[in-house]
């Protein structure tokens, strides 16, 4: 299998933790290079995983990488944040 370069400058995992009503929401993204440039962005709910995301970013030019991670993050976590707020109705 051939090597995967990493970008010249790796761009910033992102984290979060929210009290959502009486729940502790943990939302950490990560960026990767193996296999193929991806992130990962994982959920915790009260310290225990509960949901994986990943998006693959192989064919994104390195200039945009950043910019791609935060609004994946930022989506996640707004998603998440009116499923909870729900619930808790």
């Amino acid at each position: 299998m051939p090597e995967t370069r990493a970008p010249q400058t790796l761009p910033m995992g992102r984290l979060d933790a929210l009290d959502v009503g009486s729940r502790k929401l943990t939302i950490q993204t990560e960026f990767l290079t193996r296999p193929e440039w991806h992130i990962e962005t994982k959920i915790y709910i009260g310290g225990a995983l509960k949901k994986t995301y990943v998006e693959d970013l192989s064919s994104t030019a390195e200039s945009e990488l950043q910019g791609i991670i935060d609004q994946f993050h930022v989506a996640r976590r707004q998603e998440l944040v009116e499923r909870l707020m729900n619930l808790e109705k």
